[in-house]
């Protein structure tokens, strides 16, 4: 295996996250997303706190009645995978004519394996520091050790692996998911985050390309992956249409992207996308951590003259948000 070269920092898109477990496996459109008037919201009945994907995306966590309004469904054919902790995992089609209420019955299970697999997974969405972070990969050794053949474990351990700092260990657990799962578009993005952190740019470039090959197009993470690889190059533009694909991916779900979006659109002169993404940040994280520095862009911004020929001049941007 290849030996990773210095870390760099690591971009923080938290959840991606959490992001940032998505390996989706829609059909790709040339927006990113399908046409409103198709969307539909399906409200799904199933078990208290139970976490729901839609092809692969994690879309919300249910109430303690155990609904979630699942919103944006397109009219196609989709796949929802449902977990709550101590119950067997449920994955169910949706069909193009499903509508209303969706009753997802779990029921629950002793595998030793899975209920471990459970709590590393939960270990590691609320690790805060190092110590947590070590205690959720021991999580994911012992289910593995329970179930060697165990993809999502060895992607799971990856990323936390990656957050520790072992980039020649995440990789290695990349390799090992890929031998259960050879076609794995979730492992293949989180390959391409390690390379990037790692400075390895052009194998993240190929990782994350095949992401979104491997998932026909529909891998958010694998996009913001190439959105902050352009970004580091200076290509604006192209930063921001990855972004943008990942916002519309995503159905609103994830705030976060439309401030890189803004981020992007604001470094290439583009001052009346930039106002527009940033205003959806807050219309979505109106208490975000990012909220109040991005109120003080928006009111820099609008005090701007309006864009002109080859867009706002660099000399306008605040020092502090120079490219």
């Amino acid at each position: 295996m290849r030996l990773v070269a210095n870390r760099v920092s690591i971009y923080g898109v938290g959840l991606l996250l959490l992001i940032l477990s998505g390996e989706a496996t829609g059909q790709r459109q040339s927006s990113g997303t399908t046409p409103p008037n198709t969307s539909r919201t399906l409200t799904v009945v199933t078990e208290p706190n139970a976490v729901i994907w839609l092809d692969e995306i994690r879309r919300g966590t249910s109430d303690p009645n155990g609904r979630f309004a699942l919103a944006t469904v397109s009219s196609r054919q989709h796949t929802m995978r449902v977990r709550a902790n101590g119950f067997k995992e449920a994955v169910m089609p949706l069909t193009p004519a499903q509508t209303g209420e969706v009753r997802v019955r779990l029921l629950h299970t002793t595998d030793e394996a899975e209920l471990t697999f459970q709590k590393a997974e939960d270990a590691r969405e609320h690790a805060k520091d190092e110590e947590s972070r070590r205690q959720a990969a021991d999580l994911y050794r012992r289910a593995l050790k329970r179930r060697p053949a165990f993809p999502a474990a060895h992607v799971g351990l990856a990323r936390v692996l990656m957050d520790l700092g072992d980039e020649n260990g995440a990789l290695a657990e990349i390799e090992a998911a890929r031998r259960g799962r050879p076609v794995y578009p979730e492992a293949s993005a989180v390959e391409g985050r390690i390379y990037r952190e790692s400075a390895q740019i052009d194998e993240a470039f190929g990782a994350f390309n095949r992401a979104i090959r491997e998932s026909h197009g529909f891998q958010p993470e694998a996009h913001v992956g190439l959105g902050r690889i352009y970004e580091d190059k200076g290509q604006y533009d192209l930063a921001a249409r990855e972004y943008d694909i990942a916002v519309k991916q995503l159905s609103d779900t994830e705030p976060i992207i439309y401030q890189l979006l803004g981020a992007a659109y604001e470094k290439s002169g583009k001052n009346k996308e930039a106002v527009l993404a940033y205003e959806n940040y807050l219309r979505l994280a109106p208490n975000g951590s990012l909220a109040p520095a991005v109120r003080s862009i928006l009111e820099q911004l609008r005090d701007q003259p309006q864009t002109l020929q080859g867009g706002l001049p660099r000399s306008f941007l605040p020092a502090d948000r120079q490219p």
